[in-house]
């Protein structure tokens, strides 16, 4: 237990060195790839963000884990991320790979079974509505669970109608 409360000059050097170099790497694969690489576009994109920091983290503490092979790791994460998105152009790829969007609620009226489907309580659904500054349900054009897991609200004036092409899900 003692253990757990030192550190050697030598550790402490190898800490920072490595710290420096994974950043580094992730800063420069990160630019060659693209923005894309931590978007949050799909699900398979948040787990492929987890799975870079848990490089990261166990690159920098971890000494059976060396810098190059914290970095070979990186690029074949971000290999996979880059086919990945290019294979999601095609439309089977596309479904095996996105989660879609669920309507919770329709011209201020909640869509029964929604809210439990998707794990979502009506505090939940309340607490994104005031978010979105909405006022009267009647405001309300759809509020959508998105397939990254955030909610979108739609709303505004009753003289305005939602465009069939927001909504194509």
């Amino acid at each position: 237990m003692k253990d757990w409360f030192t550190i050697t000059s030598e550790s402490l050097i190898a800490i920072i060195l490595t710290a420096i170099g994974i950043y580094i790497a992730i800063v420069l694969i990160t630019r060659i790839s693209g923005k894309r690489s931590f978007s949050k576009m799909s699900s398979f994109d948040f787990a492929v963000t987890v799975a870079i920091g848990s490089i990261m983290a166990t690159v920098i503490i971890s000494k059976s884990v060396s810098l190059l092979q914290g970095i070979t790791g990186l690029l074949i994460m971000y290999a996979i991320q880059m086919i990945v998105a290019y294979g999601r152009r095609f439309k089977g790829i596309r479904h095996l790979m996105d989660n879609k969007p669920t309507l919770l609620m329709k011209d201020g009226k909640i869509i029964e079974g929604s809210l439990e489907k998707c794990h979502v309580t009506e505090s939940d659904l309340k607490a994104k509505l005031r978010e979105a500054n909405v006022i009267q349900l009647s405001e309300i054009k759809a509020v959508v669970f998105e397939s990254t897991g955030d909610i979108s609200v739609l709303h505004g004036s009753s003289d305005k109608t939602l465009d069939d092409w927001i909504m194509d899900f």
